[in-house]
């Protein structure tokens, strides 16, 4: 299935039915009067996040999606049947725009909650509710109101705990492939990933969910490469990953480079957590590893793991810091309750 984390859709709510102007007509009953009845309410749109999605995909194939017309009402004050309402069923973390694609409608964050997009309009009233002392005889019924329409935009931001960041050929794909059961497309060359992807990891008896965020470049919180684009995936994390290949020359200045980029980009993205690791090591002698390494301890103020998905080196330790970060803050969060700690005695290294 193919990712798509944007979509413009078309909405409208049903009109509501029209109410009937009808008199009784019966044997033996003279001057029945007015029994005209209302018309039903047309059909409402509604968004709905729904669990076993990740792409807005589907909303590539219809972007029309309009509620039903309510029913007329009829003699014998009869009330018209209520228009059907449609919903669009999204993934976790949608966020529903107006068309300017700035004024927020709703931030849908978890499985099961709704919004109303658009109210059916009411029905009209039939001319048996006209009907008064002065006027017995009402000959007139009300039209149903018109649906709402407009267009909006769908934004995904993937819930994930954690999230790998760097530069194109970074080892993001590789790490994630290696830890989980996810299986995004490795190349040797800039832009592979052209997609976020998603994969559970586990660690010491714990899961948490990964995404690996396309590589970044300078200049990406302005639109240059896909980087901007998917800066918004990351937002939701609770921890970042950032990878720093080993290849580099520099390590130092990769590593500022993508960290300039998040600060440029704002939305808190450079307060979150962060592990650093030198990615790739099985390609460095040990004295070279040891530079690198310092380097880059140096440019970030902190440890700095290395690590390498393909020879599975360092995986174990990373892990379980991410594991660590993630628990904390949901116990700070209040999602989890507070534990002693760990139990390494039964699960002290990662299996891939």
């Amino acid at each position: 299935m193919k990712f798509l984390d944007e979509a413009k859709v078309y909405i409208r709510s049903g009109d509501g039915g029209a109410g009937s102007v009808s008199f009784h007509r019966e044997k033996y009953i003279e001057f029945g009067g007015p029994d005209g009845g209302d018309g039903g309410r047309g059909g409402d749109v509604w968004v709905e996040a729904v669990e076993g999605l990740n792409t807005l995909i589907d909303f590539r194939y219809q972007q029309h999606f309009k509620g039903e017309t309510g029913g007329h009402g009829m003699g014998r004050n009869r009330t018209g049947a209520n228009g059907k309402s449609v919903t669009l069923k999204v993934p976790v973390g949608t966020q529903i725009f107006e068309e300017d694609r700035e004024t927020l409608i709703c931030d849908l964050t978890e499985i099961g909650e709704r919004y109303r997009l658009a109210s059916g309009g009411n029905g009209g009233f039939g001319n048996a509710h006209f009907k008064t002392a002065t006027n017995q005889a009402p000959r007139w019924a009300n039209p149903g109101l018109e649906g709402q329409e407009k267009t909006i935009w769908l934004r995904l931001k993937l819930i994930a705990d954690a999230g790998l960041i760097g530069l194109p050929n970074a080892g993001k794909s590789t790490f994630l492939a290696t830890v989980t059961r996810a299986r995004p497309k490795i190349a040797n060359y800039p832009f592979t990933t052209l997609h976020p992807n998603l994969g559970v990891a586990s660690i010491h008896g714990r899961e948490f969910i990964l995404a690996d965020i396309p590589g970044l470049i300078e200049g990406a919180h302005e639109g240059i490469g896909i980087g901007d684009r998917f800066l918004g995936h990351v937002e939701r994390t609770r921890v970042l990953l950032h990878l720093v290949s080993s290849q580099e020359e520099d390590v130092a200045a990769v590593y500022r480079t993508v960290r300039h980029e998040l600060q440029a980009y704002g939305h808190e993205l450079a307060d979150k957590h962060e592990l650093v690791a030198l990615s790739q090591i099985d390609i460095l002698d040990d004295e070279t590893l040891a530079e690198k390494k310092k380097a880059l301890e140096e440019a970030s103020g902190g440890e700095v793991f290395a690590i390498s998905a393909v020879a599975q080196k360092g995986m174990t330790e990373v892990l379980s810091a991410l594991a660590e970060i993630i628990r904390a803050e949901e116990v700070r969060l209040g999602i989890a309750a507070p534990e002693r700690g760990i139990d390494k005695g039964r699960h002290d290294k990662w299996e891939p």
